[in-house]
């Protein structure tokens, strides 16, 4: 190769192993590492999930419900550029979460075992087993609470109400955590179709979305500086555009964290003008 006679090597001796498929164990192996990053990190901000806070969409997936805040509410840097920026796993437009209405907030349960030296963990209220990724967890919709997927099978072969709450519940809304076999995703895809034709969310609450659609038709056909209840149509537009910026968010026990989440955004976004202007 340098002119002193050498020879070119060939591929088949550069190579030393063909290719070869991956054995079972080490499918297995990377499944679950890859289950464990998905109990263990949320997905739109690549922060460590609070198990506290957390909540799911109707596909069984956890999120920090501050970062489900944040992707509701408006911002005037674009949310895709922002988290692709940040390297995390997904877009918040992805998930086709557009309002709380879409998610249901998550009851962990914690357990002290009774070894001294062990620390809490977070176990299924019925069974006592550890809930992550070596245990097959299920919430129920609407209350959230969470369980082994063992402990609710028995449970459903005598009645339909949440051991925690009580609540009443139907097989459809026992959405498992996280799932990955095929004819589980086939299930929770088929049940929001269900839900849609209702009019109905993943929570189970009606979908405002339609209502608002119509309504904006409606008001597109008409002039005036009234409405067809006789209130000022610009009176009518800022309440529109005040509950807009929450994202729907209305409920009073979400004002302190949404509050908190405009702030940062706020500060964020003065940074980033000072950056520009500096530049």
């Amino acid at each position: 190769m340098g002119n002193d006679g050498g020879s070119i090597p060939k591929r088949r001796e550069l190579v030393k192993e063909a290719a070869r498929n991956p054995t079972v164990s080490e499918l297995k192996a990377t499944a679950l590492e890859s289950l464990s990053h998905a109990w263990t990190y949320d997905p739109l901000s690549s922060e460590p999930l609070d198990m506290e806070n957390v909540a799911s969409d109707w596909r069984g997936r956890l999120y920090n419900y501050e970062s489900i805040l944040k992707g509701l509410i408006p911002s005037e840097v674009d949310p895709e550029a922002e988290d692709k920026a940040n390297g995390n796993d997904m877009t918040f437009s992805s998930t086709g979460i557009k309002s709380l209405r879409d998610i249901v907030r998550l009851n962990f349960k914690r357990y002290k075992p009774a070894d001294a030296k062990s620390k809490e963990i977070w176990a299924c209220p019925v069974s006592l087993k550890e809930l992550g990724p070596a245990t097959k967890a299920v919430y129920i919709v609407p209350c959230g609470h969470v369980f082994a997927d063992v402990a609710i099978k028995e449970i459903t072969d005598q009645e339909h109400n949440c051991p925690e709450c009580s609540g009443p519940f139907e097989d459809q809304d026992i959405i498992p955590i996280l799932p990955i076999e095929e004819t589980e995703l086939a299930r929770l895809s088929k049940r929001m179709e269900n839900l849609r034709a209702q009019g109905l969310t993943h929570s189970r609450k009606a979908d405002k979305s339609n209502k608002k659609k119509k309504r904006k038709a409606g008001e597109s056909g008409t002039d005036g500086a009234e409405d067809t209840k006789g209130r000022p149509k610009e009176a009518k537009r800022q309440k529109a555009d005040t509950t807009g910026r929450s994202g729907g968010i209305n409920n009073p026990m979400t004002a302190s964290l949404t509050a908190k989440v405009l702030a940062e955004q706020e500060e964020r976004n003065k940074r980033r003008k000072l950056a520009s202007a500096s530049a």
